[in-house]
């Protein structure tokens, strides 16, 4: 059974006559809405499939959260407007110009960009813009009653926070009554600077009228009944709007999961101030990205949202990676090969549905994922990858390429995952692209012994020769290195000079020493383009001989540091008993990621030898995550277990900090294994 069927089961079995089921989820638009964001969609859009598949009617239901306060100004916004933005902080999202003027404001900016990304997907739902729904008065009964209640709500709240023991009992207790008494679960918005900035300093009796005061110096009454410019706090926010909509199920990242996170606080706020017993919470675990983003992230800034990923992914593809993992569980979006891995297996994966032969839980993987009455046509990804670059995404030779090999794909077929291959290529993986060289690469050949231009010369004389068939060409590849050194070698010998044999070929050809299958290349490209590269018989031309410029590297401006700080005072000696109780282990990076609402930390996932750990640094200002990827660097790997920005670290990685270089992590040689203690 598919997670989201036994969800679906749980949800009715809390309210089996329920006539219309609602599944939720919240999104804020405080910037251009992550990837990792969209499983809060996903995960409520395969449950609200399961209940439907169940008999039961079932409603996806999207809120906007365009009236919350704004909290920052994101990088991508910052780039457009400078400090200019820094005056709405504390602003509404709905009350924000928008930054490119495209739009009527800042919020909507950024969810017409999700929304039009969620028609690529297939995905309709119900949506609630918060904007509209506080300022048209629908819940004003609803604060009122918060209001009514807030010593209730303080106490929940308080009762979830962690206790200042250096305190005493009497300071704890002064303390809690004085905020008590000045606690409020609603925010007023300054109808002068449009700000959440403001004090309530009087409450009538009935709940329905404030005074209030303003950071900016504005003071004012406030009529609950008649105005309608004021917000809930989240945590008060969240189940009161679980009450208005009836909802029944809403996932939430493992943040709020947390025993002290948001969900923790709401279920009971929910239960004793608003009388509904809370939804059915799912956390769901974050999403990592593998691999560089190579350009994508350095010079053309595009931001990792769906529209983004749809550049990438198909989005059945997209749905299937978060259909087939369950929530509680992380999976990545790969930017290196692991891509194409991911199309081998979703292909694989969806031919044994389509032909009936899938199992009955990748069944339900694939109804989860797949839009009613569309086919998806699995041309191999890794194939358009190789080949494609050869051609130059030129759709009429790859037909004829495709023909070639016996696949005769046509381009209605392979269209769309051409276009992802060619932008997989050209901003992720740009070293991957295999293309013919212009001229015979002398420096290569020059350096080969003569048994190996021996190879190079029947390898021309075979390709010149022409008449074989795609098996027959794989089999003169593996016979040419046995003709030249003897048939009498072993297996293992044999095996080198082939292989030696193939990457000569890859080099004389693609200036590379691997590629695409070379029986598949060398059948498949016209061998006119490239037999010239191949035929050394005659002298060096004009452009052969000409000196190689080499290609400038842009590089990024440089980081200006400023004076180096002053060198501290040793501090006290330890004795080696005391040094030996720390624990310096090598570890290597295998994953690198920021952490969501987190301006300064990485989370590592790192190798130490023994298996996984993650540490959380804030190094986010000075290190991308591709470029500690693959690094092996120093970690403190006995310091106790700490949660930081919402997730447990298990470690401290050494870095040296100073105002003359910034924070630069010490990595250590490649050569020395993971584990290896550092004394």
């Amino acid at each position: 059974m598919h997670w989201s069927e036994e969800i679906a089961q749980r949800i009715i079995a809390r309210n089996p006559d329920k006539e219309e089921y609602v599944c939720a989820a919240g999104v804020s638009p405080s910037g251009s809405v992550h990837i990792g964001n969209f499983r809060d969609i996903a995960t409520p859009y395969f449950v609200c499939k399961a209940l439907k598949k169940l008999g039961k009617k079932a409603r996806l239901l999207c809120s906007w959260d365009d009236y919350d306060r704004c909290r920052k100004i994101p990088a991508n916004v910052q780039a457009v407007v400078g400090d200019a933005y820094d005056k709405y902080i504390g602003t509404p999202y709905v009350d924000i110009p928008d930054p490119w003027g495209c739009h009527e404001n800042y919020a909507q900016h950024f969810e017409n960009e999700f929304m039009e990304a969620m028609k690529r997907f297939g995905i309709e739902m119900d949506y609630r813009y918060q904007g509209d729904m506080y300022r048209s008065g629908k819940y004003t009964k609803d604060i009122i009653e918060a209001l009514e209640k807030r010593g209730e709500i303080f106490e929940i709240l308080d009762s979830f926070k962690t206790k200042d023991m250096s305190k005493s009992e009497e300071q704890r207790k002064a303390e809690h009554d004085e905020e008590k008494k000045n606690y409020y679960p609603v925010s007023i918005f300054c109808p002068e600077c449009h700000t959440d900035f403001t004090t309530i300093t009087h409450l009538s009796d009935d709940c329905t009228e404030a005074d209030y005061t303003c950071r900016c110096g504005h003071s004012g009454h406030f009529n609950f009944l008649t105005n309608f410019n004021c917000k809930l706090g989240w945590k008060i926010d969240w189940p009161m709007r679980w009450r208005y909509e009836g909802v029944d199920f809403e996932p939430g990242g493992k943040d709020h999961a947390a025993p002290t996170g948001s969900y923790s606080n709401a279920k009971v706020i929910s239960k004793n101030v608003f009388n509904y017993e809370a939804p059915l919470f799912q956390g769901y675990e974050f999403i990592g990205i593998k691999g560089s983003t190579g350009k994508m992230s350095s010079s053309s800034g595009l931001n990792l949202t769906p529209d983004t990923m749809l550049r990438l992914y198909e989005p059945e593809i997209i749905l299937w990676l978060y259909a087939k993992t369950e929530p509680t569980k992380a999976f990545d979006f790969c930017f290196d090969d692991g891509i194409l891995r991911q199309y081998f297996e979703f292909d694989k994966m969806y031919n044994e549905y389509v032909s009936g032969k899938a199992s009955d839980h990748n069944a339900s993987i694939m109804e989860s994922c797949l839009a009613e009455g569309k086919a998806i046509c699995t041309v191999p990804m890794n194939l358009l990858v190789q080949l494609g670059s050869v051609v130059d995404f030129n759709i009429p030779m790859l037909e004829t390429v495709f023909e070639k090999i016996g696949t005769p794909y046509k381009s209605e077929q392979f269209a769309e995952r051409l276009e992802r291959a060619k932008f997989w290529l050209e901003q992720c993986a740009p070293d991957q692209v295999n293309r013919l060289r212009a001229t015979r690469n002398w420096d290569v050949y020059e350096t080969l012994s003569d048994t190996e231009k021996a190879e190079i010369k029947l390898l021309f004389e075979a390709i010149t020769a022409g008449g074989y068939t795609l098996d027959e060409l794989n089999a003169i590849l593996y016979a040419i290195p046995k003709k030249v050194h003897g048939e009498d070698m072993d297996e293992k010998a044999l095996k080198g000079v082939q292989g030696a044999f193939f990457k000569n070929v890859y080099r004389l050809l693609l200036d590379k020493e691997k590629g695409p299958r070379l029986y598949l290349f060398l059948f498949a490209i016209d061998a006119a383009k490239y037999l010239p590269l191949l035929d050394f018989s005659t002298p060096k031309t004009a452009e052969e001989e000409a000196p190689v410029v080499e290609e400038a590297i842009e590089e990024e401006p440089a980081i200006v540091y400023g004076e180096p700080d002053p060198v501290a005072p040793v501090k006290p000696e330890i004795d080696m008993d005391e040094f030996s109780k720390i624990d310096l282990r090598v570890c290597k990076v295998i994953k690198c990621s920021e952490i969501r609402k987190s301006h300064s930390c990485l989370k590592l996932t790192l190798f130490d030898g023994e298996g996984e750990r993650v540490i959380v640094s804030s190094i986010k200002n000075e290190y991308k995550p591709e470029q500690l990827i693959g690094r092996k660097i120093i970690v403190v790997a006995n310091l106790k277990p700490a949660r930081l920005t919402g997730v447990t670290s298990k470690g401290m990685l050494l870095a040296g900090t100073n105002n003359a270089c910034g924070c630069k992590v010490i990595f250590v040689d490649d050569a020395i294994p993971e584990g290896t203690a550092i004394r």
